[in-house]
């Protein structure tokens, strides 16, 4: 069975057919690049990152493209507040982009283009729209005209007068139609700016991604994502630029996440409504987050809660706890001349779930259920090597697919609890038991619950 995509353009799963048989090619929009990221503008930089994963674990090469925005009226106004130029303001937010989203396993795309750095790109595509008739010049802005696309609206599936009413339009008389939108906006006095054939001034948010597109993919991609939030109107607005200079579909699937809420209303930096990854990641392990963001659906909205990563933490623990006991018996296990335990169903389970549109809250069950056998597995007294490790390895290649660690990774906690463990294997050692008592009862009150086996003392978390 093929992969099936759910495609917000039909509305419908599909399906997946790159345009190249064996090289896929997938495009982003990224940040504007003006603050540290939310936890809910970090949904799509995971949820994109895992598709390009599994696209690859199925065999497929993939070229991603995700772009930064850097030229925005949010980052001038950033920089005036820190005292900082629009650039600088711009080159410490990708440097703390690439920071944290390291901190969530996400693999760096292909390429990260920037506005200021395509500007020759996007004025090119802006005169080309001028000159074709679907763009016109008005006092210093150029706009592109809706009227001449008769297609728009395909992607929202909106009527015209829903268009109009949702397009946030302002009253403004250079334009010609309310829906018209900016391609190219005049400079205003003291604002970065660039040459072009109609004075100066800055592109437009809309433009920069169909240039971006067209010089790093081409004319036609298989795959454009982002946050529901997108749809309209910018990529609706992506459409009718790209498809009125190239007579083709811009990409084949039109992938959309849902919103990580926050107080059950969407996490908005603007009414203070939010976390910052950046927060997060000082109380939680990256791998939690990444696993919390993979444990529903993309397409489904979640509420964001403390008890929310409560129940990632524990639930990815549960999964870590076996593959240790998997790892641990290894050294009292026996050849044996059984034969190999037969798992492949657990990973067909896994595949068809992430092969039915990304599936990754019902592949997530695959490896819950692969945890459960093995834990059964390991309750007999007699264990073979050969089976430990064959379930072992599939836990490493699902969990691998999906970019989350078997293995907790090395924080400041973990440091303070290696310390308190020697300082209490010391007292034990000098029969100072009193000692050792209290020193246990300081990690169960710190949620770590310790495990004295032959070969010596295991930790976990509760």
């Amino acid at each position: 069975m093929s992969i099936q995509v759910y495609n917000t353009l039909s509305r419908q799963k599909e399906p997946f057919q790159p345009l190249d048989a064996n090289q896929v090619k997938m495009y982003v929009c990224g940040p504007t690049v003006y603050n540290f990221f939310h936890i809910g503008n970090a949904r799509p930089f995971v949820v994109f990152d895992q598709v390009r994963r599994y696209l690859k674990y199925r065999g497929y090469n993939v070229k991603y493209v995700m772009n930064f925005t850097d030229v925005d009226d949010k980052i001038i106004k950033r920089g005036l507040q820190e005292g900082i130029s629009p650039q600088e303001v711009a080159d410490k937010y990708v440097e703390a982009f690439f920071t944290d989203v390291e901190a969530l396993h996400v693999t760096r795309a292909d390429v990260y283009p920037r506005v200021t750095e395509e500007m020759n790109e996007i004025i090119a595509m802006i005169q080309e729209l001028v000159e074709t008739g679907h763009a016109y010049e008005s006092g210093g802005d150029v706009y592109f005209s809706e009227r001449s696309f008769p297609e728009y609206g395909k992607l929202s599936k909106q009527t015209m007068e829903n268009l109009v009413a949702g397009a946030r339009v302002d009253v403004n008389d250079k334009k010609q139609n309310p829906t018209d939108f900016a391609l190219w906006k005049a400079a205003k006095p003291g604002e970065i700016a660039w040459s072009s054939p109609w004075g100066e001034g800055r592109p437009g948010w809309h433009i920069e991604c169909s240039a971006m597109i067209r010089k790093h993919l081409g004319e036609q991609i298989d795959i454009h994502g982002g946050g529901v939030d997108l749809t309209f109107p910018h990529h609706e607005n992506e459409i009718a630029q790209s498809e009125s200079c190239t007579h083709k579909p811009l990409a084949t699937y039109w992938m959309h996440n849902e919103f990580l809420n926050l107080n059950n209303e969407k996490m908005s930096k603007s009414t203070g409504n939010f976390f910052t990854t950046r927060e997060l990641l000082e109380k939680y392990e990256g791998a939690v987050l990444r696993f919390l963001l993979l444990s529903a659906h993309y397409r489904n909205p979640v509420n964001f809660s403390e008890e929310l990563v409560e129940n990632a933490q524990n639930g990815l623990d549960r999964i870590r706890a076996s593959y240790a006991n998997l790892k641990h018996r290894l050294e009292s296990s026996t050849d044996g001349d059984a034969e190999k335990v037969d798992l492949e169903h657990f990973r067909a389970q896994f595949v068809a779930a992430m092969d039915d549109d990304f599936n990754t809250a019902d592949g997530i069950t695959a490896i819950f259920e692969l945890a459960s056998d093995a834990n059964k597995y390991l309750r007999q007294e007699t264990v073979e090597r050969q089976t430990l490790q064959a379930y072992m390895a599939l836990f490493e290649e699902l969990m691998g697919v999906l970019a989350v660690p078997l293995a907790a990774e090395k924080a400041n906690l973990d440091a303070e609890v290696e310390q308190l463990i020697v300082e209490r294997t010391e007292a034990r050692a000098s029969k100072n038991w009193a000692r050792a008592d209290e020193i246990r009862d300081k990690l169960t009150e710190m949620g770590i619950v310790l495990e004295d086996t032959p070969q010596g003392i295991r930790w976990r978390r509760k």
